[in-house]
């Protein structure tokens, strides 16, 4: 008996290893994938912007990282006891204005080194709705709780989306040829938009996504659809009842798993992870001599992965 219909996946023809550079740029749910690559040590870097839903926004980073255009003081406001900026999340908001211009200059800095060396660029699109800064005209990547009076929403429409995507693919390509972009869309429900509001963005998003398809070396990853078909019960959702749950994201991880990471490096990736889980081991006795021997064969292991990986901090 058949109860479940399964998303079928190719095999990635350039998949993830131990010798790859990664970008993951994107919503929350690239979020996820990102921290499970840095959590098994991967050479990755995520999101240097911290989330960024639309594809406009991810755009506007990687052109200005790029471009070499710093941010100065005319790019941040001040709100709420914190300065900010409309092209970041607000993670990098800070108290003080120069350290928020240090973070975002900083950020430009790492996404353009990491677009250069990048073997594979991962982006995760969460919404085709935006918002308009009724002032500047600017589409921005985070209203920071600006009223929403000083803001117009607008849906991207499919040919905006698709356009935005050949220009970020455009940019990638004259710095980077060899570089695998990989896109997703999120499975997270903006239903804050509306339930009708959300699966028309989510379709412009896929469409969109779809249509720049052209090459080898420009890949879709089917979360949305995973979440949409395999796993259509909503306990699979966080209380929210938006949001992917812990078992979902790590159903949809060894999906991802399954097609985009070589499976050369699954031993390696079980040796990080028996060191991961070792340092959140929390003893009851740090001064027994069971959990002494235990922490000398925790460090031969990092030792022993270091020696092959030296990049790798624990």
């Amino acid at each position: 008996m058949k109860l479940q219909t399964i998303v079928p996946l190719d095999a990635a023809k350039k998949p993830l290893g131990y010798d790859s550079q990664i970008l993951t740029l994107g919503s929350c749910f690239a979020e996820h994938i990102g921290k499970k690559l840095q959590y098994y040590k991967y050479r990755s870097v995520l999101n240097p912007f911290g989330i960024l839903f639309h594809p406009l926004a991810i755009e506007n980073l990687i052109s200005r990282a790029m471009a070499k255009k710093e941010y100065t003081k005319t790019d941040i406001f001040f709100l709420n006891e914190r300065w900010h900026c409309f092209d970041g999340h607000s993670i990098l908001s800070n108290a003080s204005e120069v350290a928020l211009l240090d973070k975002l200059n900083n950020g430009l800095q790492q996404t353009r080194e990491q677009i250069k060396g990048a073997s594979h660029i991962l982006i995760t699109l969460g919404t085709a709705w935006v918002y308009r800064n009724n002032t500047s005209g600017a589409i921005v990547a985070n209203c920071h709780k600006v009223p929403q009076k000083q803001f117009a929403k607008e849906l991207l429409s499919l040919d905006e989306v698709a356009s935005s995507l050949e220009r970020i693919i455009k940019l990638v390509r004259s710095n980077n040829p060899q570089a695998q972009l990989v896109f997703t869309v999120s499975p997270v429900r903006h239903l804050k938009d509306g339930f009708v509001e959300n699966q028309q963005s989510k379709a412009h998003l896929i469409a969109a996504v779809h249509k720049v398809l052209k090459e080898e070396s420009i890949s879709y990853f089917p979360s949305y659809e995973i979440m949409m078909d395999e796993l259509r019960d909503y306990r699979f959702y966080a209380e929210d009842m938006v949001h992917p749950n812990d078992l979902a994201i790590r159903y949809i991880w060894e999906k991802f798993k399954e097609s985009w990471v070589d499976k050369k490096a699954y031993p390696v990736m079980e040796k990080v992870g028996e060191v991961q889980r070792g340092l959140n081991h929390r003893p009851f006795d740090p001064d027994s001599a069971q959990h002494i021997a235990f922490t000398k064969s925790l460090k031969e292991k990092m030792d022993v992965l270091k020696q092959s990986y030296p990049y790798m901090e624990f």
